[in-house]
């Protein structure tokens, strides 16, 4: 009887580690970046930015959206953008983004 009450809190144990391993497969964790950008044009400036946050990410993402315009494993938000001309190349812009890792 005793081996199989320890066999029954075995099996529980493992399963509720499985329900946990589920659960936090399913979980994604989002964060806000932000960065700052600058070149000869607002939209270089702004393209800039977004190279800032994925590389400030992961650098394996920056470079799948570089080659395919994609990101695996994350999810890169809509940015928010605060451009003006001036800065070293002629456009400054500030960017922030949410970025979840899935």
């Amino acid at each position: 009887m005793i081996g199989f009450k320890k066999s029954m809190i075995a099996v529980a144990a493992v399963a509720g580690l499985a329900l946990t391993s589920v659960g936090a497969a399913e979980a994604k964790t989002c964060f806000k970046k932000a960065g700052v950008g600058e070149a000869g044009s607002e939209a270089d400036a702004k393209f800039q930015v977004d190279e800032v946050l994925l590389q400030a990410t992961d650098w394996g993402a920056w470079a799948a959206w570089m080659s395919s315009g994609k990101t695996p494993g994350y999810t890169f938000g809509p940015r928010k953008y605060r451009c003006s001309k001036g800065g070293t190349f002629g456009w400054k812009c500030h960017g922030q983004a949410t970025i979840c890792k899935l």
